[in-house]
């Protein structure tokens, strides 16, 4: 299962950390992996490189964690998108995807 936290920082997306595997496929032909990665990617991407802003990132092996380390306000719309498209992934997929929110 993939696991999706969203973090919150005074009641603003600060961040998120995906991990797991969805197992909906063998490796390399996983469908919701790909969509949950190629989703992560393009956030982080938009954050740091579009809008230039500063943020702790690690990636491993069905990992990703991103933590904005500057000004929330710009990057709201871009997390809250992500979310959505998470949300929309997990009806779709109710077992192969996790969502979860925690303030920091």
């Amino acid at each position: 299962m993939i696991r999706v936290r969203f973090t919150t920082a005074e009641g603003s997306l600060s961040g998120f950390t995906v991990s797991g595997h969805a197992g909906a496929g063998e490796y390399g032909q996983d469908i919701v992996c790909a969509a949950v990665s190629s989703a992560a990617y393009m956030t982080a991407n938009t954050i740091t490189e579009i809008l230039g802003l500063s943020a702790d990132i690690a990636v491993d092996e069905g990992y990703m964690s991103l933590q904005v380390t500057g000004a929330l306000p710009p990057c709201q719309a871009v997390l809250a998108g992500f979310r959505l498209h998470i949300q929309a992934l997990q009806q779709e997929y109710p077992k192969r995807i996790q969502l979860m929110n925690t303030e920091v």
